[in-house]
């Protein structure tokens, strides 16, 4: 019977992928930048009363478009996560659950949000929040037919089936991941999880699929202290409050090779936090704006040298410079060559 149920779950599931309007083709003149103004979490300034920017996914955009390297027309605009695409992942009961604002409030850390009506929360808070996802999603798509696509947003990595949380509502990260098995034919995904924060949602879901590889090098003193979910980490790099910078890209090189070694994806999801950066009240790291580049440029060059196509996903940073240090490490990419956005830069 419980062989039955699983059977006719994974069906469903696939029934579900293959009938969403999440993937959907993209001109060639478009560049694998994937962004929505929708993004943009913006509210009477309640917004205000959580450290993280979460004005911060626009604020990219206009640099890279103020610095040459991007023109807004080039980027692609995703389609919200619909009820039935969220449920490839997610339960019933969790969904339903998001009905209620105190549980919305909850899960993103704004007490206030419980006050408002759920209408509200859900095209204020929620949208957003689903497009981010759509985006994700369809990242993985663009990467498999470029080499490579950045969500600019996304990476909500401690939310996971049944269960939300430090301001992630949605699991988009498994959620990519369960598309590309179907619609990708893809078998092996690597999560390269550099968040400063452990990342126990995408942990919990793929605890027993042999398919899926975890590296997370995360502050095991910082939030989510989700010591269950380290059991499921396939390869852990723990580091610790006040590392700098020089000994960070020493660890990222060490572990880089080792999971190389360990694991033949065909695909590599990047959670590329920059709650890493000297300063951030939350990460308690000490790394440098230009760590952080070379940082995001050594997981490409692991990529591109093993041609396996990557997604970046932008994920935690809780200082207002945050979106700056990613603009510059994008441009960087592109100087680079690893990734290719048409645009000439100018000078950063």
């Amino acid at each position: 019977m419980s062989s039955y149920s699983e059977n006719d779950a994974e069906a469903l599931r696939r029934k579900r992928i293959l009938s969403s309007k999440l993937y959907f083709d993209v001109s060639p003149s478009k560049v694998p930048l994937i962004y929505s103004e929708s993004y943009d979490i913006s509210f009477l300034g309640i917004e205000k009363l959580h450290p993280f920017d979460s004005s911060k996914w626009g604020r990219i955009c206009r640099f890279l478009v103020s610095f040459g390297i991007l023109d807004k027309e080039s980027i692609v605009e995703p389609l919200e996560a619909s009820k039935d695409d969220l449920l490839v992942v997610h339960t019933e009961l969790y969904l339903n659950s998001l009905k209620g604002s105190s549980k919305v409030a909850m899960i993103v850390e704004v007490p206030p949000v419980a006050l408002i009506p759920n209408c509200l929360v859900q095209q204020k808070v929620l949208f957003p929040f689903k497009k981010q996802v759509g985006g994700t999603v369809l990242a993985a798509k663009l990467a498999k037919e470029r080499g490579w696509a950045i969500n600019v947003g996304g990476g909500f990595h401690h939310c996971s089936a049944e269960k939300g949380g430090g301001f992630c509502v949605y699991a988009d990260i498994s959620l990519c991941i369960h598309f590309a098995f179907v619609q990708l034919n893809i078998s092996r995904v690597m999560i390269i999880d550099l968040d400063a924060h452990q990342g126990n949602g995408h942990e919990m879901d793929f605890a027993y699929d042999s398919r899926v590889y975890i590296l997370d090098m995360y502050n095991p003193g910082i939030y989510p202290l989700d010591y269950e979910a380290r059991n499921y980490i396939n390869q852990k790099v723990e580091v610790k409050s006040g590392t700098l910078t020089e000994e960070y890209l020493q660890k990222l090189d060490e572990a880089l090779e080792v999971a190389g070694r360990r694991f033949n994806p065909e695909l590599v999801i990047y959670n590329a936090g920059t709650d890493i950066l000297q300063g951030d009240p939350l990460g308690r790291l000490e790394i440098s704006p230009e760590g952080i580049a070379l940082r995001d440029e050594k997981v490409f060059r692991f990529a591109r040298e093993k041609n396996i196509p990557i997604v970046m996903l932008t994920s935690g940073g809780y200082m207002k410079s945050s979106a700056r240090v990613i603009a510059d490490s994008i441009i960087n990419l592109s100087n680079k060559c690893l990734i290719e956005t048409g645009g000439a830069p100018k000078s950063a």
